[in-house]
């Protein structure tokens, strides 16, 4: 008998939708043939979920909760196939049970939170509203000793931020993650930004200014400039502060005897590639076999 284990079965329920339990019995029945076990499951009373859940879940929401005294917070992302859909009540419900099951337990990572209960809601939810959905990212921030954490969730919630700082208070806090939240910096402080991203920058760069034929020298003070002005707009303490662009973030959080320690921002459906339907082509096809 083939042995199960569990990335098979974490495997299996990526590419169907359908619960652990379920992805398990099936890959025991075919001695862990996943294509076998795929094709059992879709002619089992899972179908019409597996179907649903081959479908890319784009869409969605983000939501965030605080700690009462700012200690730490969570952010999830909960995603669906439409944005009518991430409108609808019972989506909103669920997204909000997978964010106090985030809360409730920090140790626990998405694929955890589904195992311990939450799948079976999830599966309920798409034979009911007719959309594959997915809990796709859990994440914890944790303030440092004397610090606190803040949050701020765009109006629309698709976009979530998690702000640490060390000193300051809630306004600070919320002022920065709402920053955070318009202007998506890549990194809080210069130093922080990965030198695999400046060498690609810089080979961008000289690229461009090569093409100018101006001489050597002069093309790597070109790139030099260029690079300097990148870090100064990827960096959130460099960036001017969204709300008075007259001084940096950086300066505003100084003023406040504060300094920011981390940030954490989700983009609902960021990194994901949605499908892109071609109605006239289906519709083509259709004609041609019929």
């Amino acid at each position: 008998m083939a042995q199960i284990t569990a990335s098979m079965v974490r495997e299996l329920r990526e590419r169907t939708g359908l619960g652990m339990m379920d992805c398990k019995k099936a890959l025991v029945e075919v001695a862990g043939d996943m294509d076998q076990a795929i094709e059992h499951l879709r002619k089992s009373s899972g179908l019409k979920a597996a179907k649903k859940a081959e479908r890319v879940a784009a869409q969605g929401v983000v939501l965030a909760r605080l700690a009462e005294d700012g200690s730490r917070g969570v952010l999830v992302e909960v995603n669906c196939e439409t944005d009518f859909v991430a409108k609808d009540e019972n989506f909103l419900a669920f997204a909000e049970q997978c964010l106090a099951a985030a809360f409730a337990d920090p140790e626990l990572d998405a694929a955890a939170l589904l195992a311990g209960g939450l799948d079976d809601r999830r599966q309920k939810l798409i034979q009911k509203i007719g959309e594959n959905v997915n809990l796709r990212r859990v994440a914890h921030v944790t303030a440092d000793a004397g610090g606190r954490v803040g949050d701020y969730v765009h109006g629309n919630r698709r976009i979530g931020v998690l702000v640490s700082l060390s000193g300051g208070d809630e306004s600070l806090a919320r002022d920065v993650a709402m920053h955070v939240a318009a202007m998506n910096p890549l990194v809080v402080r210069g130093d922080d930004v990965p030198q695999e991203v400046l060498a690609k920058e810089s080979e961008i760069y000289a690229a461009q200014a090569r093409e100018s034929g101006k001489p050597e020298a002069i093309i790597e003070k070109m790139i030099s400039g260029r690079l300097r002005k990148f870090v100064a707009e990827v960096s959130l303490l460099q960036q001017p502060f969204v709300k008075n662009p007259d001084e940096s973030v950086g300066d505003l959080v100084r003023g406040a005897d504060a300094d920011v320690t981390r940030i954490l921002r989700y983009e609902a459906g960021e990194g994901m590639e949605r499908k892109q339907e071609d109605f006239a082509a289906e519709v083509a096809a259709q004609l041609e076999t019929g």
